[in-house]
């Protein structure tokens, strides 16, 4: 009963943000929210929350560990960006460098992101077929590449950088194509070498407790 309670609650959050982000976000740009990772993180979020629901209820018996894998190291990656950027220059990741409204800055964030990590790594026990998890994992971080450079930047105007203009995030935009290329690939890199540190983690969570939940 605890289990079912803990995850039809992260599920409903989950759901709520996903819905708050799409219903109220800022779509007079081109992409609207979809233009930036936390949305993406978000809805993997929702589909791992749906994911897990599903095999508490015994509506589903399949584990889904390369998506539940996946959507944790994606949320690791927007936290750790989000709050660097943050505290280097919060203009680069806010309208007027404070958090707006702050309660979905947390959860999307850091909050959403920790439920996540807390059912992958203590409850569903996951990050096991990691070379499928990589090959989605990479697909997930290369898709959302083209998304930016192909289609949400030559459609949109702003913001505007020292080099381009249109790119999501507003430091991307004083970075030339080489210099972008840099940044992308070696988070590509620092992606795997976290899926590779949650997997050792979870590797011993589950001697230490053995029990998983359902």
């Amino acid at each position: 009963m605890a289990i079912k309670v803990w995850r039809w609650a992260v599920f409903l959050l989950t759901l709520f943000y996903v819905l708050r982000m799409i219903v109220l976000g800022d779509w007079g740009a081109w992409g609207g929210p979809l233009r930036f990772l936390t949305l993406w993180a978000l809805l993997m979020s929702f589909l791992s929350a749906g994911f897990m629901l599903a095999r508490t209820l015994g509506w589903s018996q399949a584990r889904r560990d390369p998506w539940v894998n996946a959507t944790a190291v994606v949320n690791l990656m927007v936290v750790f960006l989000y709050w660097r950027l943050y505290f280097a220059d919060p203009t680069s990741v806010t309208q007027n460098g404070e958090l707006g409204v702050w309660w979905k800055e947390y959860y999307l964030h850091l909050l959403g992101p920790m439920l996540q990590w807390i059912d992958a790594l203590f409850l569903h026990r996951a990050f096991r077929r990691l070379r499928a998890s990589a090959v989605l994992l990479i697909g997930v971080i290369l898709s959302y590449v083209v998304w930016t450079e192909l289609l949400v930047g030559p459609m949109n105007a702003s913001p505007v950088g020292s080099v381009t203009s249109g790119l999501p995030y507003r430091f991307l935009n004083n970075l030339d194509l080489m210099g972008r290329g840099t940044f992308y690939a070696s988070n590509l890199i620092i992606a795997l070498v976290v899926l590779a540190g949650f997997a050792a983690a979870a590797w011993l969570i589950r001697r230490l407790l053995p029990q998983e939940a359902p």
